[in-house]
Order: C-alpha cells, then sequence, then structure tokens
C-alpha cells in the first residue's frame, strides 16, 4: 500500500486523526498535522503497539487456519405439474458444506499451561479456605473450653466463700438450716483429670443472695442430679470429595471402523447418543435411523465431523495378523515332491498305483495303504515320494479353483495301444492350467499292438514334446502289470523334483492343505491334510477354511496315531469343528480364540462370495469384469458330441473376435459335461456350452450351487448367433442425431409468464417439446437448450407440424430474432454389431 496522509489513513480506519496522532506518538512515531506522509513501516510500528497493547502478540501470522470445502452435485427430483399425465422432472443443486480449523501446537500449549495454572491457583486458594476454617473451628472450641473452666472455677469460689460465711455464723442459725450437701460441680471437678491451669483472671465479690447453696443446684427438677454436659466434639479435617468436572479440552478418540457398522455401534464407539450420529449425519443431507447400516467411508466423515479421528479396519485385518504371527523363519530342508496321477479311463492309473504301493510300500515295511485317506508315501534308495490318490481330475481342479497350489508333479497315464484320448487332453488342460510340470507315463507296452512312438506323435500336436525330440516333457515306458519301467519313472519324478529344488522348513508352527475331508459317525469330522511347511503335533489348534479345532489324534497312511508329522507328510487329523472342503489351507493358530473368530467371521461371508462368483459367471454380467482400458475377454468351454463338431465350434467362435473383445476357447472337448468340466469354467471365470450333449447328475448340482452359466445348443448357427449378440452387447453403441423439424422465427412477443416469446412457422419436419434445440443465426449454431413453451394460440401442445404457425418460448435464453432458425433435434442410440 503506497505512503498516504494522516487524515486519509484516519478515515480509511474510521477514528478522529487527533486520536491518531496520540497513538502514533505512543508508538514512537512523531506525526503532527493531518497533512504528514505516513508510510508502511509507520503502519507497522502502530500495529504492533496496539496488539502490544492489547496483550496480543507481535507475530503477524494468524493463530489459525480455517479451511472450508464445498461440494456441489445434481439431484433429479420429479415434480408433478397439474393437468399433465406426464412427470416432469427438475434438478435441484445439492451443496455440502465442510469446515475444518487448524490451530498452532504453541498456542495449544500456552492455553493448556494456562488452565493447569489456573487448576493449581484454585486449588490452593480450595485449600487454604479449608485451612482457614479448621483453624477458625480449633479457636472456637478453645474458647468454648475457657469459658467452661472459668465457670467452674468460679462456682467453686462462691462455694468456698458460702462456707466460710456459715462458719462465722451463730449456732441457733446452723442449727435451723439442713447441712449443705456437696454440689455436682464439686463432684465433676474431682473426677476430671487435671488440665491446664487456666489464665489468671480476678472473680468479683458475688452478691449475698448468689451465695446461698440452693442456688448451686444445677438440675433441680431431676432429684439434685445434674445433667451431664457433652463434650464439644474434635473437629475432624475431611478430604475433599470427589465431584464431577466438566473435561477442558474435548476428548479425541481414535474409533475403529470396518467395512459395515450401524449407527447405534457407531455412536457407542464415539461415547455419545445415538441420537447425536443422526442429527450430524442429517446435516451432512443423510436421513438414517439408528439401527441402519452404514459403509467405511460414510462412517468415517461422520467420525471426523464430530472431531474425533476414524481409523480404517481391513476385512482381512485379523487373518493378516495371523498369517504374520504364522510365518515361518528358520532353515529350509530338501522335502519329497507331492505327484498326482492322471488320465483316461482303463489307461492302467489304478494298475500303476497299486503295484507301487505292492512293490515299494510293503517293500520299506511301511504297511498297506487305506484307501480313504487319499496319499500315502513312497521311499525309494533316492528318497521319498509323496502320491495324492485323488478321484480323477475334479480333486485337482477344485483345489486351484480355490487357489491351492499341493501337487508339485503331474503324472499323465496313457496307454500305448488305445493312444490320447478326450480325458488325456483333459488331464494335460488341467496340468496348464495349474502350471505344474508333466511326466507322461506310456503304459502297456507288454501289449503286442503297443505303439509309443504314435503316443508321441499325438501329444506332440498338444505341445506335450519328448525331450529327445528336443521338447522338456519326461516320457517314461512303463507296465503296470509287469512292472516294466516303474523305477524308472520314480527316478525320473526324483530327477524332476531336483530341478524343482523343493524345500520345506522342518520347524515352526505348520501349515499345509486339506486333500479330502468325510464325516465320521463315531468319531466325527475327519481331514485329510498335506502338511507343506513345519511340523504338525498334537493338540496344536489348526485354522482350515470355515472350521477350526484343536489336533485330538492323527493317524498316517496305515492307520498309526502319529503325534507329529513334517514337510510332504500326508495325516488324519480329528477335533475340526466340521469339514473343511478340498483345498482349503491349514494353519496352526496360537490362539484358539482367534481361530473361533476368523472361523466365524468367513462363515458369515461365505455366501457374500458365492454370490460374487455366481454374478461373475453369468454371460450377461460380464461387462461388469471389465476395466476402463481392458480388452473384452468371453471364457468359454465347449462339449459336443463328436470331434468335428467340437473343432468346428472353436473356429467358428474364435473368428468372432476383434479389437475390442475377444474370444477364449478354455477347452473343447467331447463327451458329456461332467463335474470336472464345471470345476474348470468355475476356476477361469467362463461358461459352459454343451452341444448335442448334456451334464451329468454332479454337474448339474455344482451348476446349481455355484450359479455357473450352462447352454444346450443342437443347431451350430444358434451358438454363433448367441455368443455375437452376446459380444455385440459388449460394444459401446454409437449416438447419432437426427434433425426432425426447423422453425423459422417471423417476429417476436412479450408474455409476462415466459418473456420473450418467438412467433414461428415450421418450415419443415416437426417441433416436439420434449426434444433438444438448437438456434441458428446466419446458418451459424448460437444456442443449444431446450423448449421452455410450445403454444398454438392459447393452447399448449406437445408438437406443431410442418406449415403450422405457433409460438415457441426457448429456456434460458431471451436473445432470439428475428430470421433466427430453430432446430428441433433427438439422438438416437445405435447398437453396434460384430
Amino acid at each position: 500500500m503506497p505512503d498516504v496522509s494522516l487524515k486519509d489513513y484516519a478515515d480509511v480506519i474510521g477514528i478522529p486523526v487527533e486520536r491518531l496522532v496520540e497513538q502514533l506518538q505512543a508508538a514512537g512515531v512523531q506525526r503532527k498535522t493531518s497533512d504528514d506522509m505516513l508510510s508502511d513501516d509507520e503502519k507497522s510500528e502502530l500495529l504492533a503497539h496496539l496488539r502490544r497493547k492489547r496483550g496480543q502478540a507481535d507475530s503477524t501470522e494468524p493463530r489459525k487456519i480455517t479451511m472450508r470445502r464445498k461440494t456441489l452435485s445434481e439431484l433429479k427430483v420429479p415434480v408433478a405439474t397439474p393437468g399433465r399425465t406426464r412427470t416432469r422432472s427438475k434438478t435441484v443443486s445439492v451443496e455440502f458444506r465442510k469446515r475444518r480449523t487448524y490451530a498452532k501446537r504453541s498456542d495449544l500449549a500456552e492455553k493448556e499451561a494456562a488452565r493447569r495454572r489456573a487448576e493449581e491457583e484454585a486449588a490452593a486458594a480450595a485449600h487454604a479456605e479449608k485451612e482457614a476454617i479448621a483453624k477458625q473451628e480449633a479457636e472456637e472450641a478453645a474458647r468454648k473450653e475457657r469459658e467452661e473452666a472459668a465457670a467452674a472455677q468460679a462456682a467453686a469460689d462462691a462455694f468456698m466463700a458460702q462456707e466460710e460465711a456459715a462458719k462465722e455464723e451463730p449456732e441457733e442459725d446452723k442449727a435451723a438450716e439442713p447441712a449443705p450437701a456437696a454440689p455436682a460441680v464439686i463432684e465433676e471437678l474431682v473426677r476430671k483429670p487435671a488440665r491446664p491451669a487456666a489464665p489468671e483472671r480476678t472473680v468479683p465479690a458475688a452478691r449475698p443472695d448468689r451465695l446461698r447453696r440452693k442456688e448451686l443446684h444445677v438440675a433441680s427438677d431431676k432429684s439434685g442430679k445434674r445433667r451431664k454436659k457433652q463434650r464439644p466434639r474434635p473437629v475432624v479435617k475431611r478430604e475433599a470429595q470427589h465431584a464431577f468436572e466438566m473435561p477442558t479440552a474435548p476428548i479425541v478418540r481414535a474409533v475403529q471402523l470396518p467395512e459395515l457398522i450401524t449407527v447405534a455401534e457407531l455412536a457407542q464407539r464415539m461415547s455419545v447418543k445415538g441420537t447425536e450420529v443422526v442429527k450430524v449425519m442429517m446435516n451432512l443431507g443423510t436421513i438414517v435411523t439408528i439401527n441402519q447400516t452404514i459403509d467405511q467411508e460414510t462412517a468415517a466423515i461422520v467420525v471426523e465431523e464430530m472431531g474425533h479421528k476414524p481409523v480404517l479396519l481391513k476385512e482381512n485385518a485379523l487373518e493378516e495378523e495371523i498369517a504374520k504371527a504364522a510365518r515361518h523363519s528358520g532353515d529350509e530342508i530338501a522335502r519329497a515332491p507331492v505327484v498326482t496321477i492322471m488320465g483316461h479311463v482303463d489307461h492302467g492309473k489304478t494298475s500303476l498305483l497299486d503295484y507301487i504301493r505292492r512293490s515299494k510300500v510293503a517293500a520299506a515295511e511301511v504297511g498297506g495303504i487305506t484307501q480313504h485317506i487319499g496319499a500315502y508315501g513312497v521311499v525309494t534308495d533316492k528318497g521319498k515320494i509323496t502320491f495324492l490318490d485323488t478321484p480323477g481330475h475334479e480333486a485337482f481342479t477344485s483345489m486351484r479353483a480355490r487357489g491351492a497350489k499341493v501337487t508339485d508333479i503331474v503324472v499323465i497315464v496313457v496307454a500305448a495301444d488305445d493312444g490320447v484320448m478326450p480325458q488325456t487332453e483333459e488331464a494335460i488342460t488341467h496340468a496348464r492350467a495349474g502350471s505344474v510340470p508333466i511326466i507322461v507315463a506310456v503304459n502297456k507296452i507288454d501289449k503286442a499292438d503297443a505303439d509309443p512312438d504314435k503316443v508321441k506323435q499325438a501329444l506332440a500336436k498338444f505341445e506335450v514334446t519328448p525331450e529327445e525330440w528336443g521338447g522338456d516333457t519326461l516320457f517314461v515306458n512303463v507296465s503296470a502289470l509287469t512292472g516294466a519301467g516303474v523305477d524308472e519313472l520314480l527316478d525320473n519324478i526324483l530327477l524332476q523334483s531336483e530341478v524343482l529344488e523343493l524345500k520345506a522348513l522342518a520347524d515352526g508352527s505348520a501349515s499345509g492343505t486339506v486333500i479330502e475331508s468325510r464325516l465320521d459317525r463315531g468319531r466325527g469330522p475327519i481331514a485329510t491334510v498335506l502338511v507343506q511347511n513345519g511340523a504338525l503335533k498334537k493338540g496344536d489348534v489348526i485354522l482350515s477354511g470355515h472350521e477350526f479345532g484343536r489336533v485330538r489324534a492323527m493317524y498316517d497312511e496305515q492307520a498309526r496315531e502319529v503325534n507329529a508329522a513334517g514337510p510332504s507328510t500326508p495325516v488324519e487329523i480329528l477335533g475340526l469343528s466340521g469339514t473343511p472342503n478340498a483345498g482349503d489351507e491349514m494353519i496352526v493358530v496360537a490362539d484358539e480364540k482367534k481361530a473361533r473368530e476368523i472361523a466365524t467371521f468367513r462363515q458369515g461371508k461365505y455366501r457374500e462370495v458365492k454370490l460374487a462368483k455366481q454374478q461373475a459367471s453369468k454371460l450377461e454380467n460380464v461387462m461388469s469384469r471389465l476395466g476402463a482400458d481392458e480388452k473384452v475377454s468371453l471364457n468359454l468351454l465347449l462339449k459336443a458330441d463328436v470331434q468335428g463338431s467340437a473343432e468346428a465350434l472353436s473356429e467358428s467362435l474364435s473368428k468372432l473376435s476383434s479389437d475390442e473383445v475377444k474370444i477364449n476357447i478354455i477347452s473343447a472337448g467331447v463327451g458329456g459335461i461332467t463335474g470336472s468340466d464345471v470345476n474348470l469354467a468355475m476356476a477361469s471365470g467362463g461358461m459352459v456350452m454343451g452341444f448335442n450333449v448334456r451334464a451329468d447328475a454332479a454337474a448339474r448340482k455344482l451348476v446349481d450351487e455355484e450359479g455357473i452359466d450352462l447352454r444346450y445348443y443342437s443347431v451350430i448357427y444358434e451358438v454363433i448367433d448367441d455368443v455375437k449378440a452376446a459380444l455385440s452387447g459388449m460394444l459401446s453403441p454409437e449416438v447419432r442425431e437426427q434433425i426432425i423439424g426447423v422453425a423459422e422465427v417471423r417476429d417476436i412477443f412479450r408474455s409476462p409468464q415466459f418473456g420473450e416469446i418467438a412467433g414461428c412457422i415450421v418450415a419443415s419436419g416437426l417441433v416436439r417439446r420434449s426434444n433438444p434445440i438448437r438456434v441458428l443465426r446466419d446458418n451459424i449454431v448460437i444456442y443449444e437448450g431446450e423448449l421452455e413453451s410450445l403454444r398454438r394460440f392459447k393452447d399448449d401442445v406437445n408438437e406443431v407440424k410442418s406449415g403450422v404457425e405457433c409460438g415457441i418460448g426457448v429456456k434460458n435464453y431471451n436473445d432470439v430474432k428475428a430470421g433466427d432458425q430453430i432446430e428441433v433435434f433427438e439422438r438416437v442410440e445405435v447398437a453396434r454389431t460384430i
């Protein structure tokens, strides 16, 4: 600000010039006349002086800053117009304001110190007042005691004087009066202990009539008995009782907020009434009840508005805490590989497993195997191997669908006399989907028509190429009947495991995966668990999926009870609260209470997760899974009656892919739809299509439970049309504008209700009230909006056809002139097709 004169500056701040001169002189600035100029430095000195005079700091920095935030939004509200059947909508602006004030820490510290000093001074004053009252009471008690002692002494002196006077009286006078009795005052003096001598005082001479003995009786109405005087009670100093005091500063709480919380629970966590939270939310523009559930973001806004600090909790925070506590540390050791055997029906999977059990398990003197445990270990000269006795591909895919990584190596059994079959292709698909290395066991080589090279050539079409042909897949010729090649197969499995460098921790808390579970009437829930890390011990508290419990008993593959199990060891455990699902993770938890809490939480969320899976697998909801910049991908699993139909469908559907949408064929096989097909579709988030085939009972049950989209077809072009329609629906529609009418402005009229009205004639097409318009002047668009009124003479109309005169009122625009054109158009969405 430039220099100004004293007079002008006084006018600006609104005070007389004389007062301004006095204030300047007090501040050390010498200005005497009103015409003197005042610089910025002199103004700063004056401001600093006035602040010091009012007890404020010299600093020009603000002591606190208030920040305001304003958010604007719009809300459409339906408005009913009398005489109209069509409901109009009105846009209402909603404004949300929020304010925060930030203060300096130094100011808060000064206020806190001042408050504490005031409290200390008040406490000292109260203590002094109590001491003064106690001292006054003590002095009053001493004064009363002195007065009583003086009165007793005076009575004694009077009695002695009377006795002396009685001795001097004549004998006849003594006979006339009865003998005096000892007064009660003297007796009391004799009984009482000696007191400190009272200060000497002069007793005035008593009047003769007061020396009478009969006047010494204090209680003559009680047969000469004297009322006992009550001694003054000693003054006991009592401490001040605690009383409720209002807090001197607001209490800021850290409020923990889950993803969903009721209004009542939120109020309880902030230690306020529920009605207060309801009022705050009404001020924020949300009307809720005390039992209504709100989301985490809304609750955080309410907590901040009420001056507290929100702490956002994750749904899986407790699970992360348990997982963090169960993390393993220490030295890793090599572990045995876990192997799953797959293949087509009648290709010798069961025979091969039986031979391995008889020859290797029995030879190692570890006994037979119980079929229900589902896993067993084989000990060889080069190491140990754990086999999973799973029921085909279904359990393998089910585990992978739940995110389990149990199997290290997959052995695919192919008959040398039969070659590659549909289930062989399916086994390859499942193994690749799980990113598991494959070893091919060519079985039945002892038969006369066996042709191992034919098997290699057939598998090469599926990119399963032998190592001797330059591939990365191990091929072993075996015979489950004679045992030829079994040792070589086991050696190759151990060789593959060395390449994988499989390691695990031998000590610490155990973790693993559930292979299968069942319910036994006598022993309750029984789960087969494969330990993957650490050591599982009897008595450990475990958590698996929705179930938890303590290990009451543990059995190996021979049904012998064991006390501990290390990595890559399958065991049966008893003690769970229920039967977990195959593929569920098993971890050891130190606290049983936390295990129960997590299991309960998972059970509560099970339905929500299941519903999410159902929605994700629906063909109609594919768009909800797409990102902003991602390419549309539709996963399909095809099953046909013959191989030719499956190949034709795959080729035809693959050709439908474009730059925006893509068809992904998960699997195209031959035969009925089985449960493993549904599991594969569920794991890939796709749908199942059956061409002249149907799903079996197990597959239908799984489809109903998981909500998988399953469709049957018998004509190939129906499949193509449905998929093409689905992909077309994924494309964003094209919006086009079509001009439906043009009106020419002839003259402008004034209306008291609508303002300026354009008198027009419809040159072409028709004019509708509900359509958007553009105002053109010299064929240039000068305004785009909508109609406010459309009238014919005095009547409101909805449309006017070509060649008819009408009056048009343009909404929020009053600059229409004669000669302008009003163009009426409509927007049309045109669906795009593949």
